[in-house]
């Protein structure tokens, strides 16, 4: 993937410059350090991945996104210091939102992610069978029904079935519902999800995290403690006092 790096900051784009030495199959093709600039680079090196800051002078990362007029559109992964821009965020599709400072593991995780739609957004455009999104949902939608979740997108609401969902972690009084192809945010909290998630594959592994099992691929010990290596290459602690549940689910000794 041909990657544009777009932050104000000198020392958040060094880092992100070392992060993608160690991600295979990207490939960095330029930078910017404003909306505006980013806009010209985008159409200048028609990038697949942007990694976006919110928060810029002049025309910050939100507004450039939504100007954004190219096609094929790139996936964008937004990066700021601030958890309130995240609906803002995914309301012009971001496939991911990471909070500053940017650890790797969830870079990498975004960049699969980002990878991932791309590819499914391709297949269909080769196949002729384009997703069609619902033009409009039932206002006033609970934000959780019984066979999934209703959370906000641009144009309205989308149904998240509970069974699409690899990883849930808790970011303040929201929540990232953790597909295959997307992140969601979704405003409720962790005890609520607890008493709807009840009788699903999604274990609650921290007071933060919600994990499917089948969707561990390693599981990392340290003294005492456990980190889950997920299928997305996200790393999820497991809490103390959610060890002897972990491991029953997924049959450690």
């Amino acid at each position: 993937m041909r990657v544009l790096l777009v932050d104000d900051e000198a020392l958040a784009l060094d880092r992100l410059r070392t992060f993608f030495d160690n991600i295979d199959g990207v490939e960095v093709v330029g930078e910017a350090h404003d909306g505006d600039q980013a806009l010209a680079e985008i159409e200048r090196l028609t990038p697949d991945l942007i990694i976006l800051d919110v928060q810029m002078p002049g025309k910050n990362g939100l507004r450039a996104a939504a100007e954004l007029a190219i096609e094929p559109r790139p996936e964008i992964v937004f990066v700021t210091a601030h958890e309130h821009y995240a609906p803002d965020a995914f309301d012009v599709d971001a496939a991911d939102y990471l909070l500053k400072p940017v650890r790797f593991d969830r870079l990498r995780q975004a960049v699969d992610r980002a990878r991932r739609r791309r590819s499914l957004r391709d297949q269909a455009e080769r196949a002729g069978k384009l997703e069609q999104e619902m033009a409009a949902l039932k206002a006033g939608a609970p934000a959780i029904d019984d066979n999934g979740f209703w959370v906000p997108e641009r144009h309205g609401q989308r149904r998240v079935p509970i069974e699409s969902i690899d990883w849930i972690e808790a970011a303040r009084d929201y929540v990232l519902l953790h597909t295959a192809v997307k992140g969601h945010l979704l405003r409720t909290t962790m005890a609520a999800l607890e008493e709807k998630l009840k009788g699903t594959q999604l274990l609650r592994v921290h007071r933060s995290a919600f994990v499917r099992p089948d969707k561990v691929v390693e599981v990392k010990r340290a003294n005492r403690s456990l980190t889950l290596l997920l299928v997305d290459g996200a790393h999820v602690q497991v809490g103390p006092s959610y060890i002897g549940a972990v491991k029953e689910a997924l049959g450690l000794d």
